[in-house]
């Protein structure tokens, strides 16, 4: 048996060292940086546009947060339930990882692939709602799976592929969502909680299981009738948190950034081969932090964004790019600095301050809010790890979901869902073994067959979003919207929002 363990162990480090490894994170770049140059650096010249259309249309536009009659869901429930699946540990524990790993440099190359994988987000978003479909109950189904399938799939030759593709990334959809949407994350809970509290593992995993199946058995509404109370509360108390310790270490703010622009380039080593050294690593971990934390490219939360009201690609596109933007560039850098200011790492070598040796990547942001708050400090970074995680575990419920209903129709979600439900004790009382370096792997893998699926369908994304700078930003009326790849959700969604622009032209 143990031979047999020692086998699987060797081919998934082989496929997780491929699936997360340089060449990969060289692909999620340059798929970032192919759709940041066909949509004319999007995320950039019409940043005040995407910024008042999204977290600025909350207070001030109904369609975006009124809650719908039929089975989609709004505009601000998607983001919500998006951001509770991608606002999770990564952004704790992960940064901590990469600022151990990788030294402050690995911050800024956090933020590098956050820039590019706005856009990456952005066509996933675009792609989704442009290919998604409506079940037999009403709701709207969408995702990689549907433009691999109906995208890639329509052109010259490659129906056979795209249906392949289809089907690997919702079979590593299906198994990464009891991994690392899963398990993985109640475990992290129960952890903490059993370290902090004293509180059993075996306790936290029945009361997490059953708050999780209250909610996850009712679907995606009940789903996002949650998320969107939750995520914005967990969002704003965490935040509230690194904003204090960040005023209260204000002085050391020039001494933060200086180190993490020295460190990104190396200039804080040595000499030769050790500059490289140092800068290979703080690239590798702070991208791949990065995607750890935001998940664009991995096609995951395109998933939700599918659901929404929105009539307009583009518009879902902009919620993409705002929950990276608000996942890495705000609470991931919030994070940083909070450890980078707080005299745990050494700001000119970039390694643990010797009083401090012994931190690992789980204990570090809570050993920092301990200084500043004693005790109390320690138990808020206990709560809001819970609070993360469980959101990351009904974000990925819904994911996995989808998934379930591609591979095996939608009579075997019910059954999916229950599953799901048990597996969440099982989580909080399992200890680290193989089953969590295979989630991570199966994680990764969902990448490959969603960029593929990117790529050639980046002129799609270009001319959708052409066609909306055209429209919504220049004015040109005439022009006939791209809403639907199918004529009849096409003409549907056309004569909606001719409606709704007969009432409200700013209504999208």
């Amino acid at each position: 048996m143990n031979g047999v363990l020692d086998a699987v162990t060797n081919v998934n480090n082989t496929v997780n060292g491929v699936v997360w490894g340089v060449p990969a994170l060289a692909l999620l770049a340059s798929v970032g940086v192919l759709m940041t140059v066909l949509t004319k650096v999007f995320q950039v010249s019409h940043f005040g546009h995407w910024m008042k259309k999204t977290i600025g249309a909350v207070f001030k536009d109904k369609h975006v947060t009124s809650h719908t009659k039929d089975k989609s869901i709004s505009q601000f429930q998607s983001l919500c339930t998006a951001l509770a699946a991608t606002v999770g540990t990564g952004n704790i524990v992960g940064v901590s990882g990469a600022i151990l790993m990788g030294g402050p440099g690995a911050v800024f190359w956090m933020w590098v692939m956050a820039f590019l994988g706005m856009m990456t987000n952005y066509s996933e978003n675009v792609l989704g709602i442009f290919y998604r479909r409506k079940n037999s109950q009403g709701e709207w189904s969408g995702g990689a799976m549907y433009y691999l399938r109906d995208g890639l799939g329509s052109k010259k030759g490659c129906a056979g592929i795209g249906k392949v593709l289809a089907l690997l990334f919702s079979l590593f959809c299906l198994i990464a969502s009891f991994g690392i949407g899963n398990m993985t994350q109640v475990n992290a809970i129960s952890g903490n909680m059993q370290t902090v509290f004293g509180l059993p593992t075996w306790v936290t995993g029945a009361i997490v299981m059953i708050l999780v199946g209250l909610v996850v058995v009712g679907g995606l509404k009940r789903i996002a009738a949650v998320t969107e109370k939750i995520v914005p509360f967990m969002v704003i108390l965490y935040m509230v948190g690194t904003i204090v310790i960040f005023f209260m270490n204000i002085s050391h703010v020039g001494a933060v950034f200086t180190s993490i622009f020295k460190s990104a380039f190396g200039m804080e080593a040595a000499a030769g081969g050790v500059v490289g050294y140092g800068i290979k690593l703080a690239i590798e971990w702070g991208m791949k932090r990065g995607v750890f934390s935001n998940e664009a490219g991995l096609g995951s939360s395109v998933m939700v964004h599918s659901n929404s009201n929105v009539r307009e690609p583009v518009k879902q596109g902009m919620w993409g790019i705002f929950e990276v933007f608000a996942d890495t560039i705000v609470v991931c850098t919030l994070t940083a600095f909070a450890v980078l200011s707080s005299g745990l790492i050494n700001l000119d070598t970039g390694k643990l301050a010797d009083a401090f040796s012994g931190l690992t990547k789980n204990d570090l942001v809570a050993t920092v809010f301990e200084q500043k708050f004693g005790v109390v400090g320690s138990g808020f970074i206990a709560v809001s790890i819970a609070l993360f995680a469980f959101s990351t575990v009904l974000g990925w419920s819904h994911y996995g979901t989808k998934a379930c209903e591609y591979l095996l129709g939608e009579k075997r979600t019910v059954p999916y869902r229950i599953l799901f439900v048990l597996l969440v004790f099982g989580g909080a009382v399992m200890g680290d073994n193989l089953a969590w370096d295979l989630a991570d792997t199966f994680n990764g893998l969902m990448m490959i067959p969603n960029l593929i699926g990117v790529i050639a369908l980046s002129g799609v994304v270009m001319k959708i979003t052409k066609n909306y700078v055209d429209r919504r930003i220049r004015g040109n009326t005439d022009l006939k919207p791209m809403l639907s790849a199918f004529p009849d959700i096409q003409e549907e969604q056309e004569a909606s929002l001719k409606a709704a622009d007969a009432i409200d032209p700013d209504d999208d």
